[in-house]
């Protein structure tokens, strides 16, 4: 019994003392821990947060009205329409009826930090490029263990055997790389490391994922210059 206790709990020790403060490896370098908090930290990753807590039930996903709130009030209503920054933020700092729009969007002043409002207006200038929404989910849930730069060395990588995949040296397609997100790698005949994303991500942020690798991806004539 003690020892099924102290395995998991050792485990989660370690994963804890390589995030905050590493641990040398004699085989590669990996990602240091200012390099983890800067993409993470990054105002429109940040806000991807903030508007998936805030903003979906309503807009949907990626604005387009398609949500479950589009029942209440109509798809049409919910739509996200294309402003600059300062609009974005006026009305969600005021809400609709406050920059003469929809009285169905409140204003958030209240409730939201003035830096998670300046976060949420950063994230929604992307909100139409499913590579930078694909970069989002990335940077919140992938660096760990594929790395900032994608090439599998994040900072838990060294927890593991095999390692977590060098994404950028990817020959896989795009239908490939879906599946594996979404069921994990034992499924596929892989690492069983690799856990089945489709239990936690939505199927659009998959699809944006994917996008984001895909264009990470270093070609063999890349190498070779």
């Amino acid at each position: 019994m003690m020892t099924a206790l102290i395995k998991p709990t050792l485990f989660v020790v370690m994963v804890f003392a390589v995030i905050s403060f590493g641990v040398s490896s004699p085989v590669s370098a990996r990602d240091g821990a200012k390099a983890v908090k800067e993409a993470r930290s990054l105002p429109q990753v940040r806000g991807g947060i903030v508007f998936k807590s805030y903003c979906t039930l309503c807009h949907g996903e990626i604005g387009d009205g398609i949500a479950r709130a589009s029942k209440l009030y109509g798809p049409e209503m919910l739509i996200i329409g294309r402003m600059d920054s300062e609009g974005y933020e006026s009305i969600v700092r005021k809400g609709g009826v406050g920059v003469g729009r929809s009285e169905y969007m409140p204003p958030w002043e209240g409730e939201l930090t003035e830096e998670q409002i300046s976060d949420v207006v950063a994230y929604l200038t992307t909100l139409g490029d499913g590579v930078a929404r694909g970069e989002v989910v990335y940077k919140t849930n992938c660096v760990l263990c594929h790395g900032v730069n994608a090439d599998g060395k994040g900072r838990v990588s060294v927890l593991y055997d095999p390692k977590p995949s060098n994404l950028t040296r990817s020959n896989k397609n795009t239908q490939y790389k879906m599946m594996i997100v979404t069921d994990g790698g034992e499924l596929l005949g892989r690492s069983a490391v690799m856990p089945p994303w489709g239990l936690q991500l939505s199927e659009r942020e998959i699809k944006d994922v994917v996008s984001y690798i895909d264009t990470l991806v270093i070609s063999a004539d890349d190498l070779r210059e």
